[in-house]
């Protein structure tokens, strides 16, 4: 009996990848093979095979006699081919053979799924906190020598520093809040980064020396723990559930109009069950329009429009932040994000 139920699961998975791997469009120019050149990214490079790229999960064939082959190298073969009628990736270490092979390069040389440098200052850094957080964060009250400003090399006079508190901390500054597009509930403020900064004593107050400065520090900015960076290798693309849906409501470096490789905010975080990796099609939001015909106050509001795609890349309770990794046309703040 348990054999029976074994193999009705295994069936099943079966049928469901099949299902899965017969719903994907190829993209009708794609390869047959194609050799990993260092720049790519993983999602460029599937590109050039499916019209979704973020789906290549759904059709890898993965290589049993090769260690790790979700790692791709300069040099490796990605080939398509078809099982039983349905679309297949398969990785070959650059010698066409399906022979063992371990690879002796670093993490560093894989090639990465979307483009680190697009999101690598977002993922060390704070950059989202509620406005209970921030008020109860140490805060610079003065700086050494008389400087009214600090930077790099510079030792600042924090409050509240807490006895046996050390190691590094950030130092930040309150910016823009974010507020659901819906509700116009607060979901907390963007905190940007201002300085690096290491304890030298604790206390009330407590001395810190500044470091690796972006922008000089002033009174009344806050220190946080500094935080380990998300791993890069833990990107992996995949749908969330299919009812959820939320708006764009920041863009980083103030952009009124959005485009590829731009980084979002939106609405939804680790609460409403947003993961990383999850992948969301943005639609432009349609305007509201008068009717001239119809006269007097009659308005119509025009459809959403398919815009783009986004990749979730860091989440928090109530917002994360999104990579647009596709821009079909320019989107805007108040554009609707949802589940392909």
């Amino acid at each position: 009996m348990a054999m029976n139920k074994l193999l009705g699961l295994l069936l099943g998975l079966t049928l469901a990848a099949n299902v899965m791997a017969a719903d994907i469009e190829l993209n009708p120019s794609h390869p047959d093979r194609y050799v990993v050149v260092k720049g790519d990214t993983l999602w460029d490079i599937s590109t050039r095979f499916l019209k979704t790229p973020w789906r290549w999960p759904d059709i890898w064939q993965a290589n049993e006699q090769i260690a790790n082959p979700h790692l791709i190298y300069p040099g490796d073969v990605i080939e398509l081919s078809f099982v039983d009628g349905q679309p297949r990736l398969t990785l070959n270490r650059g010698n066409g053979k399906m022979s063992p092979s371990i690879r002796k390069s670093s993490l560093a040389e894989a090639i990465p799924v979307i483009p680190i440098d697009a999101i690598s200052a977002f993922l060390a850094k704070p950059r989202v906190m509620t406005q209970e957080e921030y008020d109860a964060a140490p805060y610079i009250v003065a700086f050494s020598d008389e400087h009214i400003l600090g930077s790099a090399g510079i030792k600042a006079y924090v409050r509240t520093l807490e006895e046996g508190s050390s190691g590094g901390y950030s130092v930040v500054r309150q910016g823009e809040e974010y507020k659901d597009a819906t509700t116009g509930e607060s979901l907390g403020f963007e905190s940007f980064f201002i300085a690096d900064s290491t304890v030298e004593v604790t206390g009330d107050p407590g001395t810190v020396m500044l470091s690796k400065s972006t922008r000089e520090a002033g009174k009344g900015d806050r220190l946080i723990p500094t935080e380990e960076g998300v791993a890069v290798q833990n990107f992996y693309p995949h749908a969330p559930a299919s009812d959820l849906k939320g708006h764009i409501i920041g863009v980083v470096d103030g952009v009124s109009q959005i485009g590829q490789y731009n980084v979002v905010v939106v609405d939804i975080g680790l609460k409403d069950g947003v993961e990383v990796g999850h992948v969301f099609m943005v639609s432009h939001a349609g305007e509201t329009v008068r009717d001239v015909i119809a006269g007097g106050d009659s308005e119509v509001t025009l459809p959403n429009e398919e815009a783009g795609t986004l990749m979730i890349f860091r989440t928090f309770d109530r917002v994360s932040y999104g990579l647009v990794m596709e821009a079909k046309r320019v989107m805007h703040r108040l554009d609707v994000i949802h589940a392909p």
